[in-house]
């Protein structure tokens, strides 16, 4: 009996959007790319916090947050995220029912980055925010994901000193941070992944560039970690081979439980900034493609090549029961959006 309160609402959503068509799930209240997303409840409350609006300037990063149940999907504005400045390319999770958002970069009038290692944490039932413990190496652009309902895992990012490989791993009950096995590969930041079934897949990013070159390159390496049941910080990791579709950076990510997979979608093929510029001065276009590794058959497959209004910068795929969803981040002209898109219908 206690499953039955789930299974209604999850019926009322699938009544609800699931008749409708994708192109009217409500859009968020403002538009917004290289915003923090995460989901509680099994993916029935979303989460969209922070990132930088239309005018992409220093001035036009928020630091709100807007949130809305599935069950009756309305947008609404959360408690701000405490502090004078929002940031850009935090990472966020949901466990045991609060958010955790970490990290990310501010700007300074001058349009300077400075990465924070602050930990904020979010209780809905509350409307309140709290401080966690800093992230010791303080990361922006990191790939994020949960095991146990607990333990909240930070991959790689871009630290004050370059991009890394770490794997830092938050322990929502105790507030406390340890360091996980390091991906083997290059360090990188604007990376892209997820973790379901107790396993990590991450690929691409930007890597550091070479002198007289663009600031910084596309990496084209995949991994992927397989978690030990009983030591969260020990990570095996083999590599894995190309995956489909051409985009290396700021691709949307996000692991499914549900559907023992890990989903992918657009991107761009170069790294590039806040506002769409390539580091290395070339058009940048958004990719169509979204894919998955399908983490039972340990193999990619191609889920769309011509993925219905395909996102870069948007920071994650949030996995829900009726689909993966992109909030926000920019279009095919790289234009700042406040929709929300399924990729794919249950």
């Amino acid at each position: 009996m206690k499953k039955l309160p789930v299974l209604v609402a999850l019926l009322l959503c699938a009544i609800v959007l699931f008749g409708a068509d994708e192109k009217k799930i409500p859009p968020m209240p403002a538009a917004v790319s290289g915003n923090a997303v995460a989901s509680i409840k099994d993916g029935m409350e979303i989460f969209s916090i922070m990132g930088v609006g239309p005018r992409k300037t220093w001035d036009d990063v928020t630091n709100q947050l807007y949130f809305m149940d599935l069950a009756h999907p309305r947008w609404s504005e959360g408690r701000i995220v405490p502090g004078v400045m929002g940031r850009l390319d935090a990472a966020a999770a949901g466990a045991k029912g609060v958010v955790v958002l970490m990290g990310g970069y501010v700007l300074d009038a001058q349009g300077k980055e400075l990465t924070v290692p602050d930990v904020n944490v979010y209780e809905p039932t509350r409307r309140q925010w709290s401080r966690g413990k800093d992230i010791p190496v303080a990361v922006d652009g990191a790939v994020s994901g949960v095991t146990h309902d607990r333990f909240v895992y930070l991959i790689g990012g871009r630290s004050p000193d370059g991009p890394v490989n770490n794997v830092q791993v938050f322990d929502v009950v105790n507030n406390s941070w340890s360091q996980a096995t390091p991906f083997p590969g290059t360090p990188v930041f604007g990376l892209a992944g997820g973790v379901a079934d107790g396993n990590i897949v991450i690929v691409d990013g930007a890597k550091a560039g070479v002198a007289g070159g663009p600031r910084y390159l596309p990496s084209d390496e995949c991994w992927s970690g397989k978690i030990d049941h009983k030591d969260p910080n020990k990570i095996e990791w083999s590599k894995l081979p190309s995956h489909p579709g051409a985009a290396r950076f700021g691709i949307a990510s996000g692991g499914a439980d549900r559907d023992h997979k890990i989903y992918f979608s657009g991107g761009t093929a170069t790294p590039h900034d806040f506002k769409g510029a390539a580091y290395d001065g070339k058009p940048e276009e958004v990719s169509e493609v979204t894919f998955a590794f399908d983490l039972h058959g340990h193999k990619w497959e191609t889920i769309d090549s011509a993925t219905y209004d395909p996102r870069a910068y948007s920071r994650g795929i949030l996995a829900t029961p009726i689909g993966p969803m992109v909030l926000g981040g920019m279009v095919k002209n790289l234009a700042v959006t406040s929709r929300v898109t399924l990729l794919l219908k249950k």
